[in-house]
């Protein structure tokens, strides 16, 4: 839970606002309807949604989602999860009666555990989620990222502190100007990776 929850917090803060529910909603599915967790969940998909509509100029479903996103995360602890859930309902409020309030300020950030985390402040497995939400939010195929990870765990599960693909996924996340290079290199590693253990599995 708390991995999905700071990558999606941190995809949003960067301003990828219908990206950031695909951190959440694998999650938020498996979990039973009306928990604590659920409504947190299926609140902060909302949110997002909300925004991104409205930011859309879709009034008309940023309002409703809006309005639905509200009740789900009304009755929540005011820090529930480490979250500050004031603001989001505060904003949640106006949105409903005026959507166009995108258009006059920035939605406000999520905060999560004292500050508003953006994808240069995640960590190894918090980057790994948010390298594969991205990859096709931003017309790249997942399966290269998604591979990506799996190496670099291997490499850290076999000791290996600097693996060339963790410092890959890092660099996809965070550089933004330089991401399709970036993704080209890590398809070319993780394509020599996969061609090295076939080799290898065909010897036995």
């Amino acid at each position: 839970m708390y991995n999905r929850l700071r990558a999606g917090v941190a995809i949003y803060n960067d301003g990828y606002y219908h990206a950031a529910h695909d951190a959440w909603e694998d999650y938020w599915l498996e979990l039973e309807s009306g928990t604590d967790d659920e409504r947190l969940l299926h609140g902060l998909i909302q949110f997002t949604a909300a925004v991104y509509h409205a930011r859309e100029r879709n009034w008309e479903g940023a309002t409703g989602l809006a309005e639905s996103a509200f009740e789900y995360l009304a009755d929540l602890p005011a820090d529930y999860r480490n979250l500050r859930l004031q603001p989001i309902r505060a904003a949640l409020e106006e949105l409903a009666t005026d959507p166009e309030v995108v258009e006059r300020r920035s939605p406000p950030r999520i905060e999560h555990e004292g500050s508003a985390p953006t994808l240069a402040d995640l960590d190894v497995e918090t980057t790994a989620i948010a390298a594969v939400v991205l990859a096709p939010e931003l017309g790249f195929d997942a399966e290269p990222v998604e591979r990506a990870w799996t190496y670099a765990q291997r490499d850290l599960e076999a000791g290996e502190d600097d693996s060339r693909f963790i410092s890959l996924l890092f660099d996809f996340v965070r550089e933004e100007e330089h991401r399709g290079i970036i993704y080209r290199r890590l398809t070319g590693h993780v394509d020599r990776r996969r061609a090295r253990e076939e080799d290898v599995e065909g010897l036995f």
